[in-house]
């Protein structure tokens, strides 16, 4: 470096002059194809970043579209098995309610003809009074005129149609007593009736609810078939909504097996051997890890079985017989497993206690004796906690199948948005770029003009003064030729007014 520094002369200010000299003579010979050169990649740059852009959206329309069908038939399936479900409950429905529906029938009509037959002899007949009792009334109020003999006959006549007022009284009020009676005793019956009634109209009233429902997604099912934008949009913010709601709940799962592994991980260290690794993870850990794992697969395939989620449609697909077998046999695998943690959690306690007696027993002090022993009388409390702990969580952690498929479902739709957004930043940042590079270029060209301000200055001098030369020659050759023009123009005008003045006098004398 500093033998070129010196290679024109030993003093480096003279030697650097030279170099710049030629550096500036060399630009300013290569200023043009420079100049091409830089324009040419940056049309170029600009060119090929905005073919990449186009492609770009053209990925985005594509995926944009493919996520839209993707959006759509997942919908389309979920409406589907939620029409299938509500017809199966409105199947079950009318099986259960209304199957006894002729028996229930039957009641009401001989219910109602119960009422009917009691109404009937319930009705009041007042009881007439004996044919002969107004001639007898009438023999009675006849005057005795005195006769003690006829006195004592009409009085025994009156005393015989009081007493049969009487007797006929005491007839309606028994009749009266009976009918009440009657009337008491249909209580039950139109009570009965009632209850079957509002049974039946609650039933009534469940399958219009059901059918109301099933209106409201059958709409929404003929809206998805017709791919509106507006079903797209709401399937979208429910991918969404669902996505972070399983995310959360996901995560509180999570919480849940690593307080699991915590649980079984010590006691399988005592099983398995607390000094054996495979890779650099102990056994112990890995064989806490499969249990965990295990759980959570019975609980998806127990989940499965039940048709409650729909992650491996061919247990979906399987018949009755042999769904029910799987649902046993998972829930008993789950259960004995339940059962192991919580031995296992036992074992823990116990393993616990053990170290804690073993540290107080190698610092015993009087204090901590008496400390010790107060606190051993209260040592089952944890000990059921942990065990009722290590029983219950293997069958919550089983129910992490729900959220996992909604998770998965949405987590398509989150990733196709996602990839859609990166890949339009992508397109305008391509274009961007190319705009970037074309101006860039341009700025070079000015930069470059710049280093060789000099020479250019002294070149666009010298042009001017050639162009001004034949400037000048043309603008006098221009001021003579108009000079003439004129000269010619005022020599020609004569005559025409000679000829204008002649034809003026020859129509004169025409017209004399």
């Amino acid at each position: 470096m500093s033998d070129l520094l010196h290679l024109w002369s030993d003093k480096a200010a003279v030697s650097v002059a030279v170099w710049m000299l030629l550096s500036i003579t060399l630009l300013y010979f290569g200023r043009t194809p420079a100049h091409h050169l830089l324009l040419a990649l940056g049309h170029g740059l600009r060119q090929g970043l905005r073919l990449t852009s186009r492609a770009l959206g053209q990925l985005e329309q594509r995926l944009t579209q493919r996520n839209r069908d993707v959006l759509l038939a997942a919908a389309r399936n979920d409406s589907e098995r939620r029409i299938e479900r509500e017809f199966a409950r409105i199947q079950t429905l009318v099986s259960r309610e209304l199957a006894g529906y002729p028996g229930l029938q039957r009641q009401i009509s001989s219910a109602i003809d119960n009422v009917e037959t009691r109404c009937r002899d319930a009705a009041e007949e007042a009881p007439l009074p004996p044919a002969w009792s107004d001639v007898v009334q009438m023999i009675a109020a006849l005057p005795s005129h005195g006769d003690p003999a006829v006195a004592k006959i009409l009085t025994t006549i009156k005393e015989a149609v009081e007493e049969t007022h009487r007797e006929t009284l005491k007839a309606w009020q028994h009749s009266s007593a009976s009918r009440h009676k009657l009337l008491a005793g249909m209580q039950p019956q139109w009570r009965t009736l009632q209850n079957r009634v509002d049974d039946v109209g609650a039933t009534v009233d469940a399958l219009d609810k059901r059918s109301h429902q099933l209106d409201q997604q059958l709409q929404q099912f003929e809206a998805i078939r017709r791919g509106e934008d507006a079903a797209v949009r709401s399937l979208t913010s429910s991918s969404l909504t669902q996505f972070f709601i399983s995310g959360i709940v996901l995560v509180i799962a999570l919480l849940g097996g690593l307080i699991n592994f915590q649980l079984i991980a010590l006691p399988m260290s005592e099983m398995v051997g607390g000094t054996s690794y495979i890779g650099a993870l102990k056994t112990s850990d890995i064989a806490a890890l499969v249990i965990i794992l295990i759980e959570v697969a019975m609980g998806l395939f127990l989940l499965e079985s039940l048709r409650i989620t729909r992650l491996f449609p061919m247990i979906s697909s399987m018949d009755d017989k042999m769904r029910r077998r799987m649902v046993v046999i998972s829930l008993t695998i789950l259960t004995v497993l339940a059962g192991i943690e919580a031995s296992l959690a036992y074992m823990r306690d116990l393993l616990a206690l053990d170290k804690e007696a073993l540290q107080q027993s190698l610092a015993m002090t009087s204090a901590a004796a008496g400390v010790a022993a107060s606190h051993a009388e209260f040592r089952w409390i944890p000990s059921i906690g942990q065990m009722v702990m290590g029983f219950i969580l293997p069958f919550a952690l089983a129910f992490i199948a729900i959220p996992l498929e909604s998770f998965i479902q949405s987590l398509r739709t989150v990733l196709g948005l996602l990839l859609v957004a990166v890949i339009r930043v992508l397109a305008i940042g391509s274009r961007l770029l190319g705009q970037v590079s074309l101006h860039s270029a341009t700025l070079l060209t000015h930069a470059y003009d710049l280093l060789i301000m000099l020479p250019l200055s002294v070149e666009r001098l010298l042009q001017r003064r050639r162009n001004a030369a034949p400037a000048t020659a043309e603008a006098v050759a221009t001021d003579a030729d108009e000079q003439s023009k004129d000269q010619h123009s005022s020599v020609s005008e004569r005559p025409s007014r000679r000829s204008r003045r002649t034809s003026t006098d020859d129509a004169l004398v025409a017209s004399a």
